[in-house]
């Protein structure tokens, strides 16, 4: 379960079932803390997409690396304004040659067959990745 309490102006603090806090605010209003509804699915998206691809590369028994995921994301201009497009860039760092067979696998394995939130903004959303190296 979820409970969400408002606490002024535009200004919402969700707590889960395991006491995670999330505060949620609309962007530029007086006393805004948080992260818009909006972007918190953009948020979701990259933070399951990246728990599943480290745990697959782990499961791979590839170690030793850096991730950092970007996200692009465009709204439609009418309402309700929804996320019509999403773009992944998922940065990696291997300190050696990167096993790229296995991180194109991994990154594939999520987004096909593992993220729950990349299944669900799919069926609104065209998301599309790249692999990058740094």
């Amino acid at each position: 379960m979820v409970t969400t309490r408002w606490k002024g102006n535009m200004s919402f603090v969700a707590e889960t079932a395991d006491g995670k806090i999330v505060p949620m605010d609309v962007p530029g209003t007086e006393g805004a803390t948080g992260a818009s509804p909006k972007i918190l699915l953009i948020v979701g998206l990259t933070g399951c997409t990246g728990m599943d691809t480290v745990s697959i590369l782990e499961k791979m028994k590839v170690t030793n690396f850096g991730l950092r995921i970007e996200a692009d994301y465009h709204a439609t201009d009418e309402h309700p304004k929804i996320y019509d497009r999403i773009h992944l860039r998922y940065f990696f760092h291997f300190e050696e040659e990167p096993p790229k067979d296995k991180v194109n696998k991994a990154v594939e394995l999520s987004q096909t067959k593992y993220c729950g939130v990349s299944a669900m903004l799919r069926k609104a959303a065209e998301i599309t990745y790249e692999i990058l190296y740094e």
